[in-house]
């Protein structure tokens, strides 16, 4: 039976119509806490909200002293309502004063009231304020009373966050909403970015509060969450997750909280009190994301994100709005939040808009950041409540240098950084006038400087930074951003494109590096304790063959006539490249009977990022035609620091003694057997760690396009021979006083080296 309860709807009537009333704030504010004291029968009825300097300011009451409207306030978490606000929890006592967290404001003249009733105002988890009924009697309020304070609180919320009572209070202070506010997260892109959020997921802004008819609100509801529990089936019935996987146990979980009867009944018990489906759902999403933000287990955590989750593709269902942002409504300088996205999804943002993403989760190795890096777009993550903080069009800064975002910024920082930005962009220039000009020392020694890419929107920047080529061509990302597998043309056409672009220039083609944490949207994921130690990149391919002959016969189509370069990455014993060596010969004997014409020439090569590499550098050399260096898998299995890890990613220096001294010995044997080698890993990019790698021997750096500027120009600044002088004498010796990196910043600063 659905049973009406009339004291709510009562209320929620009548505030409709306050609010549909042509009223100034205040005065709207007042007649909606004199509508709740008297519905509630309730002889005081106060809102609190919270400032921007976190004080919660008296904005109306009815009962109290008149005169303490916006002269009392509190803290946050300081007396019955500061600890309601700080807790995100109501508060239900019998006997207020007796409350150890009870402070007694004179200026109110509450001491003669004992019961009290304080809920939040929440707006999608948030305290924006506190709303509070009092009575001189010593009750305690019935649970449906409670449940319509809630109720009416989320009215207020919308209040709020409309900017309704911005300006009341007399302190000359912003309200909470329009605070700016500094978050900390993890650097994964360096770069600054100005602009306006944009919601990867935006939030459905419900302007229709009050329902006509509960039953028919009802309905609506369960009609929709229907239609949810069968998209879900959908998905879990489609064959790249009919098996076990991480993809699979995601969509079960929703399954399961879709069903979940207890959340069904709290949204239909707001329906009954007055509110509307949609409404319903939010007010349950908020109550359910401030336990969110007190929870501590990261598994309650996770599990709290899915019903969120689940609550934003419901209201999407109620009203009818599609999946994502609506291309309409994106601004010219667009700060995209999310908390999570996949790479194809960050390619629907036009670049020429995009300004910097910022993830509440993402480590550097996201599929979504990789894409990011290559468009040369700053990246904060692992910043925690951003999308709880930030509305659409809220001014935010993105600091991919130092990993730090700026929400709403204050007019001087948002000054700083612009001038950040044109300091940038002057230094830009000066780079530019680099472009022509060759990496070469002031001892002559010349240093090839290639660019990291993967997709065609790179090639450009090849021209633009003046690189000498592709040192590493990671083809798997046209397979990450595609909504099925590429077909062996689709790939030759791609990379035709990338030899064609890139003209006299060299292009290192990497084979694919997929499996482990890479996993195709299209793909069947496949649960490993470890992936990246697991059946990934040439393991993969080895086992899959037709993988790996599909793409190269589409390189070698693509290559007809010119020079090929292709890499194996993972390679954990030599034999695996013996194995691509016989792949290619059977495909060169394809090509040749059907009359296709071949490379001119073609060179295999291998990464060196497995540490089993090392005892075998002699064969190595001996099977390939050249050696990449890839310097962030190498380091962080050397290591054994999960560089995904923000606890420990940068607990350990690339520039240690040891890890130095183990690329030196890399070096030293590609000189012994006078086979080339290339180093693209993040080392690469950075200039002081470039120098150290041109001290070891290394002369051909592969990076991130926006890396070559500053690496040029450290180079053409450098003396090799002083450097090695110092360098390579420090290296040999036992950990000192001074860390490498300190002996080379050192040396840098004594010869003017910008680094």
């Amino acid at each position: 039976m659905r049973s009406a309860v009339s004291g709510p709807r009562v209320l929620l009537k009548r505030l409709r119509e306050v609010m549909a009333e042509s009223l100034g704030a205040q005065e709207r504010l007042d007649k909606i806490v004199t509508d709740i004291a008297a519905n509630m029968v309730a002889e005081v009825c106060s809102v609190y909200v919270l400032r921007a300097d976190n004080v919660l300011e008296l904005f109306a009451t009815e009962g109290l002293n008149p005169s303490a409207v916006h002269e009392a306030s509190l803290r946050v978490g300081q007396g019955l309502v500061g600890t309601i606000a700080s807790t995100a929890r109501p508060l239900n006592l019998e006997e207020a004063q007796s409350h150890p967290a009870f402070a007694y404001l004179p200026e109110t003249g509450e001491e003669i009231f004992n019961s009290f009733l304080g809920v939040p105002i929440l707006r999608s988890g948030r305290s924006l304020g506190v709303l509070v009924v009092q009575n001189k009697s010593k009750r305690a309020y019935r649970d449906d009373e409670v449940e319509a304070l809630e109720t009416v609180a989320m009215v207020l919320a919308e209040l709020i966050a409309a900017g309704e009572l911005e300006g009341l209070n007399r302190q000359g202070t912003g309200l909470d909403l329009s605070r700016p506010v500094q978050l900390n997260g993890d650097s994964l892109t360096e770069g600054l970015g100005l602009g306006y959020v944009v919601l990867h997921e935006p939030r459905v802004v419900v302007t229709n509060l009050f329902n006509e008819d509960a039953d028919v609100e009802i309905d609506a509801l369960r009609s929709a969450l229907k239609r949810l529990r069968i998209s879900i089936d959908d998905l879990l019935e489609r064959g790249d997750v009919a098996t076990d996987g991480e993809h699979r146990e995601v969509l079960e979980a929703y399954r399961m909280f879709a069903n979940d009867r207890g959340w069904v009944r709290r949204m239909e018990e707001a329906i009954i009190n007055g509110l509307t489906a949609e409404a319903a759902v939010e007010k349950v999403q908020s109550d359910n994301r401030a336990r969110m933000m007190r929870q501590q287990d990261p598994y309650l955590r996770e599990r709290l994100h899915d019903f969120d989750d689940l609550a934003y593709r419901l209201l999407r269902e109620l009203v009818g709005k599609p999946h994502g942002p609506i291309a309409e409504e994106i601004p010219g300088d667009c700060i995209v939040v999310a908390r999570n996205m996949g790479a194809a999804e960050l390619l629907d943002y036009s670049s020429e808009n995009l300004r910097g993403l910022v993830l509440e989760e993402g480590t550097p190795t996201s599929h979504v950041v990789i894409v990011a890096r290559a468009l040369g777009i700053p990246v904060v993550g692992q910043v925690g409540n951003i999308i709880s903080q930030a509305d659409i069009g809220n001014a935010i800064i993105v600091d991919g240098d130092d990993g730090i975002v700026h929400l709403r910024p204050a007019a001087d920082v948002e000054t700083a950084y612009a001038e950040k930005v044109r300091f940038r962009a002057r230094r830009q220039a000066e780079f530019d006038e680099l472009r022509e000009l060759p990496a070469r020392t002031i001892d002559d020694q010349d240093v090839e400087l290639s660019i990291n890419a993967g997709l065609a929107m790179d090639l450009p920047q090849l021209e633009q930074s003046g690189a000498d080529g592709i040192g590493l061509f990671r083809t798997e990302l046209q397979f990450m951003v595609a909504s099925h597998f590429p077909r062996p043309g689709e790939q030759e056409e791609l990379y035709r494109e990338i030899i064609d672009t890139a003209g006299h220039r060299p292009v290192t083609f990497r084979t694919l590096d997929i499996g482990g944490d890479k996993v195709l949207p299209y793909g069947q994921a496949i649960y490993e304790e470890n992936p990246a130690l697991g059946w990934r990149a040439i393991r993969l391919s080895i086992d899959r063959p037709g993988l790996i002959r599909m793409q190269i016969r589409s390189l070698m189509k693509a290559a007809a006539g010119r020079n090929l370069r292709v890499m194996l990455p993972m390679v954990t014993e030599v034999r695996e490249a013996l194995v691509v060596r016989r792949i290619i010969d059977r495909e060169v004997g394809i090509l040749t009977k059907f009359g296709y014409q071949l490379p001119k020439t073609l060179k295999l090569g291998a990464m060196i990022e497995v540490p089993s590499l090392m005892w075998q550098l002699d064969e190595l050399f001996a099977v390939v035609d050249f050696v990449s260096v890839g310097s962030n898998d190498l380091f962080q299995f050397v290591m054994a620091s999960d560089r995904g890890n923000p606890r420990i990613a940068s607990r350990f220096d690339p520039l240690s003694r040891a890890f130095l001294r183990l690329l030196h010995k890399i070096i030293q044997k590609a000189e012994e057997h006078d086979k080339p080698v290339t180093l693209c890993g993040e080392m690469a990019g950075r200039p002081l760690a470039a120098m150290a790698l041109i001290g070891l021997g290394y002369r051909s750096l592969s990076m991130a396009p926006s890396s070559v500027g500053p690496v040029k120009a450290m180079v053409r600044a450098l003396d090799v021979r002083k450097l090695s002088k110092v360098f390579l004498v420090e290296l040999a010796k036992p950990a000192g006083d001074q860390t490498m990196r300190e002996i080379l910043a050192d040396f840098a600063d004594q010869h003017g080296i910008p680094c």
